[in-house]
């Protein structure tokens, strides 16, 4: 297998295909959404900062999981091959990380009446949505990985 472009599927759809969800099944994947979300949590329980706590990074942390491969990879495709509708498709997936990043953000801190440092997270939480989206975007295996990433040293 060799290191997949974007999660759409193969007619060029915008909508995520049946394999997209595979993928978030895949271990390696799992085990990274893990280790992430070990860290917020312990940022929530230790940092003391007000608009961080267990329930944000929990709906902050599985929004990016769903989202960020999907948001990345129709970004890339239509960088790639532009379809017909691109600039709706760019704007879209950018709004889903928007949504992900700081309207969920917005939302629950609003809710439970904590303060807002906004623009702060928003440089995190975005820098940190496309760094994730750009690790799970990869399609494959722990196997696969390491192979492409060997092949891509030896290349070099």
């Amino acid at each position: 297998m060799t290191m997949g472009a974007a999660p759409i599927n193969q007619s060029n759809s915008f909508w995520p295909d049946r394999s997209y969800a595979r993928e978030l099944l895949r271990p390696w994947k799992l085990f990274t959404l893990a280790v992430g979300l070990s860290w917020l949590l312990y940022g929530a329980l230790n940092y003391g900062i007000g608009d961080w706590d267990v329930g944000d990074s929990l709906i902050m942390a599985g929004l990016t999981y769903l989202t960020a491969p999907w948001s990345l990879g129709v970004i890339l495709a239509c960088l790639q091959r532009p379809p017909r509708y691109w600039p709706l498709w760019i704007l879209l997936a950018l709004f889903t990380a928007w949504t992900a990043v700081d309207g969920s953000y917005v939302t629950y801190n609003s809710v439970v009446h904590h303060p807002m440092y906004r623009w702060a997270n928003l440089y995190a939480s975005s820098t940190l949505y496309f760094l994730a989206g750009a690790i799970w975007l990869y399609r494959g295996s722990l196997k696969d990985l390491m192979r492409d990433i060997r092949n891509i040293r030896l290349r070099a």
